[in-house]
C-alpha cells in the first residue's frame, strides 16, 4: 500500500495491461504464421500441384488483394462494433481459413482460400493499433508494440525448423490443419478474456489514472467514433504524417513479403540448400527480425524520454531499419551461403525496427477515427503483398534468378527512409473538428 502527501493510503496501481499484452501478442503471432505457412508449403506444394513460379506469385499476392481492401471496411468494423468482438471474430475466421487451405487441390481453391484468409486477418492490426491508444500510456506503446509485433517473426524464427520437419514426414496440408485449428481455440479465448480498459475487472483505478496521465484513451478520454465516410479518409491521406508513413511501411513491408512468401524458394532453389539445412538456415533472419523489433521499441522509448522529441524517438529508429533493410541487395554478389545469410539477417533485423511505424500511427491518429486510421494505413501498407509476391515471381520465372527481385526489395526501403525523412513532418496527434 503506498500513501500520498496527505497521508492518506493511495493504491498501488495493478499491470492489467501486461496481461492484454500478452493477448494480442499471441494473437499476432498466430496472424503471420498463418499467412506464412504458405511460404514454408510452397516448394512441396508447387510440386505436388504442378504450380510454375508466375502463378505461385499469384497465389502468394491474393492473401493481399483481399487483406489490403477490407482495412477500411475492418477500421469501420471496429470503430461500429469494438475490439472484443472484432477480434474474436476474425480470429476465428481467418483460423477456419487457414485450416481449409489444407483441402485445397488445385490453384483456384488456394486462389478462393487465400482470399477469404486476407478479408478475415484484415482487423487484426487496426484492433493492435486501437488498443496500443486505448490501453498504453504515450512513453509505453513503442515497447508494447515491440512485444507483441515480435510475434510477427518469432512464429516462423522458432517453428521454421519444426515446420519444415512436419512438411518432410507428414506432407504440406498437415502444416494448415495444425495452425487453423490452434487459431480457432484461441479466437473463443480472446473473445472471453478482452476487455476495454473501464470495463476490466483486473484494472484497478491507479492503473486507470497512469493511463490517462500518459494520454491514453480510456473511455473518459476517448471521442466518439464518427459514422464512415470516403470524405473522412481523403482528409487522413491528406495529413502529410499518414500519407508519408504509409508509403514508408509499404516500402519496409516490400521486405517483410519477401521473408513471409519467397525466401525459403530463394534459399532451396537459387542457395540449392536441402530442406532440413533450409529450415535451420531460415531461422536465423527471423530471429535477427525479432531482435530488430524489440530493440526498435525499446530505443524508441528511451529517445522520447530523454529528448521529449517524438520526431526523433520514433523516425529515427524507422529509418536506420529502412537504410538496413537495402543492404539485402549485397545477397547477390556473394557466394557464401554463411555470408548470405548473414546479410540476409542484418536486413531482416533492420525491417524488424520498422514495425515502430505502428506506434507512430498510433501518436498521430485523430481521437474520433482510430480505427479507420489504423485500416488506411494498414490498406497502403499491405500494397505491398500486392505487388512484391507478383513481381518477384514473374523476375524469376523469366530470369530464372532472385537477382532483380532482391535488388526490387532494397530500392524500395531506401525510398521509404526517404518518406520517413522528407514527407512525415512533425509527429504529433491530428486534431479534427
Amino acid at each position: 500500500m503506498l500513501y500520498s502527501s496527505t497521508g492518506k493510503a493511495s493504491e498501488r496501481a495493478t499491470k492489467a495491461r501486461l496481461g492484454i499484452l500478452g493477448l494480442i501478442s499471441f494473437a499476432t503471432l498466430l496472424n503471420y504464421l498463418d499467412r506464412a505457412v504458405m511460404g514454408v508449403a510452397a516448394p512441396s506444394m508447387t510440386e505436388e500441384l504442378s504450380i510454375s513460379p508466375e502463378v505461385m506469385g499469384l497465389i502468394f499476392s491474393a492473401f493481399s488483394w483481399t487483406y489490403a481492401a477490407a482495412q477500411i471496411p475492418g477500421g469501420i468494423v471496429l470503430d461500429r462494433l469494438g475490439t472484443r468482438i472484432t477480434y474474436g471474430a476474425s480470429l476465428i475466421l481467418w483460423s477456419v481459413a487457414t485450416f481449409l487451405h489444407g483441402l485445397a487441390s488445385n490453384v483456384a481453391m488456394l486462389l478462393g482460400f487465400r482470399l477469404v484468409l486476407g478479408v478475415a486477418e484484415a482487423p487484426c492490426f487496426p484492433c493492435n493499433s486501437r488498443i496500443l491508444s486505448t490501453w498504453f500510456p504515450q512513453d509505453e506503446r513503442a515497447r508494447a508494440n515491440s512485444v507483441f509485433a515480435v510475434g510477427q517473426y518469432a512464429g516462423l524464427a522458432f517453428f521454421s525448423p519444426v515446420l519444415f520437419w512436419v512438411v518432410g514426414a507428414y506432407g504440406w496440408r498437415s502444416l494448415f490443419f495444425i495452425a487453423g485449428g490452434i487459431g480457432i481455440v484461441f479466437g473463443l479465448a480472446m473473445y472471453g478474456l478482452y476487455r476495454e480498459p473501464h470495463q476490466s475487472r483486473r484494472a484497478n483505478q491507479a492503473e486507470l489514472d497512469h493511463i490517462k496521465a500518459g494520454g491514453g484513451l480510456t473511455s473518459t478520454t476517448a471521442a466518439p467514433s464518427e459514422p464512415f465516410s470516403w470524405s473522412n479518409v481523403r482528409r487522413l491521406l491528406s495529413q502529410r504524417q499518414i500519407l508519408g508513413a504509409s508509403i514508408g511501411q509499404f516500402c519496409g513491408n516490400s521486405t517483410l513479403v519477401f521473408f513471409l512468401t519467397w525466401f525459403p524458394t530463394y534459399l532451396a532453389t537459387e542457395r540449392g540448400m536441402d530442406w532440413i539445412k533450409s529450415g535451420v538456415f531460415a531461422v536465423l533472419p527471423y530471429i535477427a527480425a525479432s531482435v530488430g523489433v524489440l530493440l526498435g521499441g525499446y530505443v524508441s522509448d528511451v529517445l522520447l524520454r530523454r529528448t521529449a522529441s517524438a520526431n526523433i524517438a520514433r523516425k529515427l529508429p524507422i529509418v536506420a531499419g529502412l537504410l538496413l533493410a537495402s543492404t539485402i541487395i549485397a545477397a547477390n554478389y556473394v557466394d557464401d551461403n554463411v555470408v548470405v545469410i548473414a546479410i540476409m539477417s542484418v536486413a531482416f533485423f533492420g525491417q524488424g525496427m520498422v514495425n515502430l511505424g505502428w506506434t507512430l500511427i498510433s501518436d498521430v491518429a485523430p481521437r474520433q477515427l482510430i480505427g479507420l486510421t489504423g485500416g488506411v494505413f494498414n490498406l497502403c501498407a499491405n500494397l505491398a503483398g500486392i505487388v512484391t509476391p507478383i513481381v518477384i515471381g514473374i523476375i524469376v520465372g523469366q530470369t530464372g534468378s532472385f537477382y532483380g527481385a532482391l535488388a526490387f526489395v532494397g530500392v524500395l526501403a531506401l525510398i521509404g527512409a526517404a518518406s520517413y525523412v522528407f514527407v512525415i513532418g512533425d509527429v504529433k496527434r491530428i486534431e479534427f473538428e
